[in-house]
């Protein structure tokens, strides 16, 4: 069992029924009253973040996690499957475990956190950005270009990106799993 002096960035901890990681932290001593810890929390299992302050001493329950990468192989209906690049098995995922799933496309490599006990997945991880196909865009109107204008487009696997006037279709394109904005155009 660890205190509230152990929290780091990356932890996992259980709290209020839910497994969650560490994002952010801040150990507080105010000169008046007893130190904290002030933390934001993302949970592994919806990805809703919540903020929480934890007094100096405070006991949490730690989560042993381990990461593997995993290949996205396809969907269906309900989930993911994907398969562990070292013994080949396969693993299916909950829609809802994965955050901008409409940026996967096949054979993307994704980290899934797994809990060490019964090795369960948690949740999975994109890479930072992902490289992508335009292959619908709205047509660019000339003489819009005073300010940063943005236009709609469709990349290859389904996801509406807003990009700057200049992209056309099969331009590729380098977009942020984090938010899924734009980042820049990908010369060949």
């Amino acid at each position: 069992m660890a205190t509230s002096n152990d929290i780091r960035k990356g932890l996992c901890i259980e709290y209020s029924n839910d497994i969650y990681k560490v994002i952010e932290f801040l150990h507080v001593k105010p000169g008046k009253g007893p130190a904290f810890v002030r933390t934001k929390l993302k949970s592994v299992t919806n990805g809703k973040v919540i903020d929480n302050t934890f007094s100096a001493g405070h006991k949490i329950e730690e989560v042993k996690v381990i990461t593997r990468k995993f290949q996205y192989l396809y969907d269906d209906e309900n989930g993911f499957h994907f398969m562990n690049n070292d013994d080949f098995s396969q693993l299916y995922l909950n829609k809802e475990m994965i955050e901008n799933s409409n940026l996967m496309k096949a054979g993307e490599e994704v980290t899934i956190i797994l809990k060490e006990v019964d090795e369960t997945p948690l949740s999975a991880e994109l890479p930072q950005s992902v490289y992508l196909d335009v292959i619908e865009a709205d047509p660019g109107v000339k003489g819009n270009t005073a300010t940063n204008a943005l236009k709609n487009a469709i990349v290859e696997t389904g996801a509406r990106v807003m990009v700057p006037l200049f992209i056309e279709p099969g331009d590729r394109i380098k977009v942020s799993t984090e938010d899924g904005s734009y980042l820049e155009r990908v010369k060949e």
